[in-house]
Protein backbone atom coordinates (compact mmCIF):
# COMPACT_ATOMS: atom_id res chain seq x y z
CA UNK A 1 0.00 0.00 0.00
CA UNK A 2 1.39 3.42 -0.96
CA UNK A 3 2.20 5.69 1.99
CA UNK A 4 0.51 9.07 1.58
CA UNK A 5 2.65 12.16 2.19
CA UNK A 6 0.83 14.95 4.02
CA UNK A 7 1.72 18.38 2.65
CA UNK A 8 0.46 21.94 2.98
CA UNK A 9 -2.14 22.83 0.37
CA UNK A 10 -0.78 26.28 -0.43
CA UNK A 11 1.55 26.60 -3.42
CA UNK A 12 1.63 22.90 -4.18
CA UNK A 13 4.35 23.07 -6.85
CA UNK A 14 6.67 24.87 -4.39
CA UNK A 15 6.06 22.38 -1.60
CA UNK A 16 6.45 19.34 -3.84
CA UNK A 17 9.54 20.77 -5.56
CA UNK A 18 11.20 21.39 -2.19
CA UNK A 19 10.32 17.94 -0.91
CA UNK A 20 11.52 16.15 -4.05
CA UNK A 21 14.71 18.22 -4.10
CA UNK A 22 15.47 17.22 -0.52
CA UNK A 23 14.75 13.56 -1.29
CA UNK A 24 17.24 13.71 -4.16
CA UNK A 25 19.91 15.57 -2.19
CA UNK A 26 19.54 13.26 0.82
CA UNK A 27 19.83 10.15 -1.35
CA UNK A 28 16.28 8.98 -0.66
CA UNK A 29 15.84 9.12 -4.44
CA UNK A 30 19.13 7.81 -5.76
CA UNK A 31 20.73 8.76 -9.07
CA UNK A 32 19.11 7.06 -12.04
CA UNK A 33 15.79 6.48 -10.24
CA UNK A 34 12.84 6.62 -12.65
CA UNK A 35 10.14 9.00 -11.40
CA UNK A 36 6.58 8.44 -12.61
CA UNK A 37 4.15 11.35 -12.49
CA UNK A 38 1.20 9.05 -11.77
CA UNK A 39 2.98 7.43 -8.84
CA UNK A 40 4.04 10.79 -7.39
CA UNK A 41 0.53 12.20 -7.77
CA UNK A 42 -0.80 9.24 -5.82
CA UNK A 43 1.97 9.49 -3.22
CA UNK A 44 1.38 13.19 -2.57
CA UNK A 45 -2.38 12.84 -3.06
CA UNK A 46 -2.55 15.61 -5.66
CA UNK A 47 -3.31 15.94 -9.37
CA UNK A 48 -0.58 15.55 -11.96
CA UNK A 49 -0.40 19.30 -12.66
CA UNK A 50 1.69 20.32 -9.59
CA UNK A 51 3.83 17.19 -10.06
CA UNK A 52 4.52 18.15 -13.66
CA UNK A 53 5.45 21.71 -12.63
CA UNK A 54 7.74 20.45 -9.84
CA UNK A 55 9.56 18.12 -12.22
CA UNK A 56 10.00 20.95 -14.75
CA UNK A 57 11.62 23.07 -12.04
CA UNK A 58 13.92 20.26 -10.96
CA UNK A 59 14.81 19.62 -14.60
CA UNK A 60 15.78 23.30 -14.93
CA UNK A 61 17.95 22.91 -11.82
CA UNK A 62 19.68 19.90 -13.36
CA UNK A 63 18.57 17.46 -10.66
CA UNK A 64 16.17 15.44 -12.83
CA UNK A 65 15.94 14.71 -16.51
CA UNK A 66 12.48 14.82 -18.05
CA UNK A 67 12.14 11.74 -20.24
CA UNK A 68 8.64 12.38 -21.59
CA UNK A 69 5.33 13.89 -20.52
CA UNK A 70 4.76 11.15 -17.98
CA UNK A 71 7.93 10.95 -15.96
CA UNK A 72 11.54 11.76 -15.30
CA UNK A 73 14.67 10.28 -13.83
CA UNK A 74 17.13 11.50 -11.22
CA UNK A 75 20.23 12.74 -13.01
CA UNK A 76 23.20 10.39 -12.76
CA UNK A 77 26.47 12.17 -13.41
CA UNK A 78 29.46 10.37 -14.82
CA UNK A 79 32.67 10.29 -12.77
CA UNK A 80 34.12 12.92 -15.12
CA UNK A 81 31.06 15.15 -14.63
CA UNK A 82 31.28 14.88 -10.85
CA UNK A 83 34.92 15.91 -11.07
CA UNK A 84 33.94 18.81 -13.29
CA UNK A 85 31.36 20.01 -10.76
CA UNK A 86 34.04 20.31 -8.08
CA UNK A 87 36.50 21.91 -10.52
CA UNK A 88 33.84 24.56 -11.19
CA UNK A 89 33.44 25.07 -7.46
CA UNK A 90 37.15 25.76 -7.14
CA UNK A 91 37.14 28.24 -10.02
CA UNK A 92 34.10 30.14 -8.79
CA UNK A 93 34.57 29.99 -5.02
CA UNK A 94 38.26 30.89 -4.96
CA UNK A 95 37.55 33.97 -7.08
CA UNK A 96 34.65 34.99 -4.83
CA UNK A 97 36.68 34.46 -1.64
CA UNK A 98 39.60 36.47 -3.01
CA UNK A 99 37.26 39.37 -3.80
CA UNK A 100 35.35 39.09 -0.52
CA UNK A 101 38.16 39.07 2.05
CA UNK A 102 39.23 42.74 1.67
CA UNK A 103 35.58 43.82 2.05
CA UNK A 104 34.54 41.61 4.98
CA UNK A 105 33.24 43.43 8.04
CA UNK A 106 32.63 42.39 11.62
CA UNK A 107 29.04 41.63 10.65
CA UNK A 108 30.30 39.15 8.05
CA UNK A 109 32.62 37.52 10.59
CA UNK A 110 29.82 37.31 13.17
CA UNK A 111 27.50 35.60 10.69
CA UNK A 112 30.18 33.07 9.78
CA UNK A 113 30.84 32.40 13.48
CA UNK A 114 27.12 31.81 14.06
CA UNK A 115 26.93 29.29 11.21
CA UNK A 116 30.08 27.55 12.43
CA UNK A 117 28.45 27.10 15.85
CA UNK A 118 25.40 25.56 14.18
CA UNK A 119 27.67 23.28 12.16
CA UNK A 120 29.35 22.18 15.37
CA UNK A 121 25.96 21.17 16.80
CA UNK A 122 25.01 19.23 13.65
CA UNK A 123 28.46 17.63 13.64
CA UNK A 124 28.05 16.40 17.22
CA UNK A 125 24.54 15.14 16.42
CA UNK A 126 25.78 13.36 13.27
CA UNK A 127 23.07 15.26 11.35
CA UNK A 128 24.52 14.97 7.83
CA UNK A 129 21.55 16.58 6.06
CA UNK A 130 21.69 19.66 8.27
CA UNK A 131 25.48 19.81 8.01
CA UNK A 132 25.19 19.73 4.21
CA UNK A 133 22.78 22.67 4.16
CA UNK A 134 24.91 24.61 6.65
CA UNK A 135 28.04 23.87 4.63
CA UNK A 136 26.56 25.72 1.65
CA UNK A 137 25.29 28.52 3.90
CA UNK A 138 28.73 28.93 5.48
CA UNK A 139 30.58 29.09 2.18
CA UNK A 140 27.99 31.58 0.89
CA UNK A 141 28.55 33.77 3.97
CA UNK A 142 32.32 33.70 3.40
CA UNK A 143 31.84 35.09 -0.11
CA UNK A 144 28.95 37.52 0.49
CA UNK A 145 31.19 40.60 0.74
CA UNK A 146 32.35 40.05 -2.84
CA UNK A 147 28.93 41.35 -3.92
CA UNK A 148 28.98 39.37 -7.17
CA UNK A 149 25.33 38.60 -7.80
CA UNK A 150 25.66 36.86 -11.17
CA UNK A 151 28.59 34.75 -9.98
CA UNK A 152 26.64 33.72 -6.89
CA UNK A 153 23.73 32.63 -9.08
CA UNK A 154 26.10 30.37 -11.01
CA UNK A 155 27.54 29.04 -7.76
CA UNK A 156 24.06 28.26 -6.45
CA UNK A 157 23.34 26.10 -9.50
CA UNK A 158 26.69 24.33 -9.24
CA UNK A 159 26.11 23.69 -5.54
CA UNK A 160 22.74 22.11 -6.27
CA UNK A 161 24.68 19.54 -8.27
CA UNK A 162 27.41 19.07 -5.66
CA UNK A 163 25.21 19.05 -2.53
CA UNK A 164 24.16 15.41 -2.74
CA UNK A 165 27.76 14.35 -3.28
CA UNK A 166 28.94 16.50 -0.37
CA UNK A 167 26.32 14.83 1.84
CA UNK A 168 27.43 11.42 0.60
CA UNK A 169 31.02 12.33 1.40
CA UNK A 170 30.09 13.47 4.92
CA UNK A 171 28.02 10.35 5.59
CA UNK A 172 30.90 8.06 4.57
CA UNK A 173 33.71 9.96 6.28
CA UNK A 174 34.94 8.10 9.35
CA UNK A 175 36.80 11.18 10.58
CA UNK A 176 35.35 14.64 9.94
CA UNK A 177 37.60 16.68 12.19
CA UNK A 178 39.80 17.70 9.26
CA UNK A 179 36.92 19.30 7.37
CA UNK A 180 35.66 20.97 10.55
CA UNK A 181 39.09 22.43 11.34
CA UNK A 182 39.50 23.70 7.76
CA UNK A 183 36.21 25.57 7.99
CA UNK A 184 37.41 27.37 11.12
CA UNK A 185 40.81 28.06 9.62
CA UNK A 186 39.23 29.65 6.51
CA UNK A 187 37.52 32.20 8.73
CA UNK A 188 40.67 32.85 10.75
CA UNK A 189 42.64 33.60 7.58
CA UNK A 190 39.85 35.83 6.28
CA UNK A 191 39.89 37.80 9.55
CA UNK A 192 43.66 38.17 9.21
CA UNK A 193 43.24 39.44 5.66
CA UNK A 194 45.59 36.76 4.34
CA UNK A 195 44.11 36.34 0.86
CA UNK A 196 46.83 34.05 -0.51
CA UNK A 197 46.74 31.58 2.40
CA UNK A 198 42.94 31.63 2.56
CA UNK A 199 42.42 30.94 -1.13
CA UNK A 200 45.12 28.25 -1.11
CA UNK A 201 43.38 26.50 1.78
CA UNK A 202 39.97 26.81 0.10
CA UNK A 203 41.38 25.27 -3.09
CA UNK A 204 42.82 22.35 -1.14
CA UNK A 205 39.63 22.00 0.92
CA UNK A 206 37.45 21.51 -2.17
CA UNK A 207 40.10 19.43 -3.96
CA UNK A 208 40.34 17.02 -1.00
CA UNK A 209 36.57 16.55 -1.04
CA UNK A 210 36.66 15.91 -4.79
CA UNK A 211 39.51 13.37 -4.59
CA UNK A 212 38.02 11.42 -1.68
CA UNK A 213 34.54 11.44 -3.20
CA UNK A 214 35.65 10.26 -6.64
CA UNK A 215 37.53 7.38 -5.04
CA UNK A 216 34.44 6.31 -3.10
CA UNK A 217 31.97 6.68 -5.99
CA UNK A 218 34.27 4.89 -8.43
CA UNK A 219 34.54 1.96 -6.01
CA UNK A 220 30.76 1.87 -5.46
CA UNK A 221 30.00 1.91 -9.18
CA UNK A 222 32.62 -0.74 -9.89
CA UNK A 223 31.00 -2.95 -7.23
CA UNK A 224 27.55 -2.38 -8.75
CA UNK A 225 28.82 -3.31 -12.20
CA UNK A 226 30.15 -6.68 -11.06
Amino acid sequence: MTVKRKIARQSLPDVITNDLRERILSGDLIEGTVIRQEALADEYDVSRMPIREALKRLDAEGLVHLTNNRGASVVKHSIAEIGEIFDLRILIEVDLFKRAIPNMTQADFDKCEMILAQMETSYDADDVAHWGALNFEYHTALYAAAERGLTNELLHRVNLQSDRYVRMHLSLMEQRDGAKDEHSRLLELAKAGDVDAATALLTQHIQNTKDELLTVITALRDAEAR
